[in-house]
This record gives C-alpha cells, sequence and structure tokens, in this order.
C-alpha cells in the first residue's frame, strides 16, 4: 500500500503544484501583456495544460480511493474527492468562458477577451485550492497523524 500512498500523493502534488504555478505566476504575469498577445499566449497554454492537469486529478482522485478501500481513512476519501472534484468544476464553471476564448480569433482580442481571463484566473485559483486540500489530506493520510 505504501506505493499506491506515494503514488497518490505525488500525482496531486504535480497537480497542485502546476495549478499554483499558474495562478500565483503564469496567469498574472500573461495579464500584464496587451490583449491580443495575452489571448495568444493564453490559447496554446491552455491546450498544453488541459491533458496534463485532467491526468494528474484522474490519477491522484483514483489512486487515493484505492488507498482509502484497502485503508478505510477517510483522508483519503476526502482528498479523493476534493481532487477530483476539479472534473464537474471545470466543465461546469469554467468551460464555457474556456470555450469562447477557444473559439475567439487573436484580432477579436479586447475588452471581452480580458474580462473572460479575469474571471478564469479567479476560478483556476479554486482548482489550485482543491488541490491543496487534497495534498494535504493524502499527505496526512500518508503520514498516520
Amino acid at each position: 500500500m505504501f506505493e499506491l500512498s506515494l503514488a497518490a500523493l505525488i500525482f496531486v502534488a504535480l497537480f497542485t503544484g502546476a495549478a499554483l504555478y499558474i495562478s500565483l505566476v503564469e496567469h498574472p504575469a500573461r495579464l500584464v501583456l496587451p490583449d491580443d498577445p495575452l489571448l495568444a499566449q493564453w490559447q496554446p497554454s491552455y491546450r498544453r495544460a488541459l491533458p496534463i492537469q485532467s491526468g494528474l486529478a484522474i490519477a491522484g482522485g483514483l489512486t487515493g480511493l484505492i488507498v482509502w478501500y484497502i485503508s478505510s481513512d477517510w483522508r483519503w476519501l476526502a482528498g479523493s474527492i476534493a481532487i477530483l472534484a476539479n472534473w464537474p468544476y471545470t466543465l461546469i464553471v469554467m468551460m464555457p468562458a474556456n470555450k469562447r476564448l477557444m473559439a475567439m480569433a487573436q484580432n477579436q482580442a479586447g475588452a471581452e477577451s480580458r474580462a473572460l481571463l479575469t474571471q478564469w484566473g479567479r476560478q483556476h485559483a479554486v482548482r489550485g485550492a482543491l488541490g491543496a486540500a487534497a495534498l494535504a489530506l493524502f499527505a496526512l493520510g500518508a503520514t498516520g497523524l
């Protein structure tokens, strides 16, 4: 079980690190750009981050559920729910803006795209918070505290 616990912890730590980096560093830096380059930078970044972050959330959540099933430790269940909550949150809350932003051509960038990207940044911070909660729960479960 140690290997599964470690794998779950690593998947969630990688997800959380990426999510926090995007929210605390990458997106604020990108927001200082003018509208055209702001949109032009966000679109490929989003395309590249999507499979990585979604895969890490699924891997961490499923591995955490297996550890919970084996150990019966509620922290693994709660952490798994927290990390897997990123999926419905993203699909329900964030996806409408994501689709609008991805459909925009760079020459359409302006007040609307900036407002959507500002909103996106606030919404993405929730993903980092869910990851941090899962990471804390998994860490506590792994250490037995």
